[in-house]
């Protein structure tokens, strides 16, 4: 279990430390180390420097870096791809479905890549459903097809 900073820093925390010892048990700094947060802690990963980066100190030509981002890989893909269009979403709701249900969104997701080259998530599709149906009832009001459906006819 990773400590957070705060009880990185200060050592307490009730439970085993970073290193697997016992509570509130610490290493001594070592030579050239103040005591807190000289070290490393559990949740601070180590720098690495990107492959082919200028080493530290030396700056970097502005066209060689244009250069190595423009080659960069994106998760062992190859080539960095284009942006999907994806966008982040602040809010969440959880929405239960049966199993039928299920297999019908996942059977549009995969008609709309592969008969209309859309690439999407089943949350895009079940967004732009409810726009959808939300701009219908809208316009249309009592006629519309959400209200016709809940209606049951």
């Amino acid at each position: 279990m990773a400590l957070s900073p705060s009880l990185a820093r200060n050592g307490s925390g009730g439970g085993a430390s970073a290193s697997g010892g016992a509570a509130g048990a610490q290493e001594p700094p070592k030579d050239g180390q103040s005591g807190a947060g000289a070290g490393r802690t559990a949740d601070v990963p180590a720098a690495r420097p990107e492959p082919g980066a200028a080493p530290a100190g030396r700056a970097e030509d502005p066209a060689e870096a244009a250069r190595r981002a423009a080659t960069t890989t994106v998760r062992g893909r190859g080539r960095a791809r284009r942006p999907s269009g994806r966008e982040r979403h602040d809010e969440k709701i959880t929405v239960y479905v049966s199993a039928e249900e299920l297999m019908d969104l996942e059977h549009a997701r995969l008609v709309l890549r592969g008969e209309h080259g859309l690439a999407v998530d089943r949350g895009r599709v079940v967004r732009e459903a409810i726009s959808v149906v939300l701009a219908d009832l809208e316009q249309r009001g009592e006629a519309s097809i959400l209200v016709r459906r809940l209606r049951g006819r």
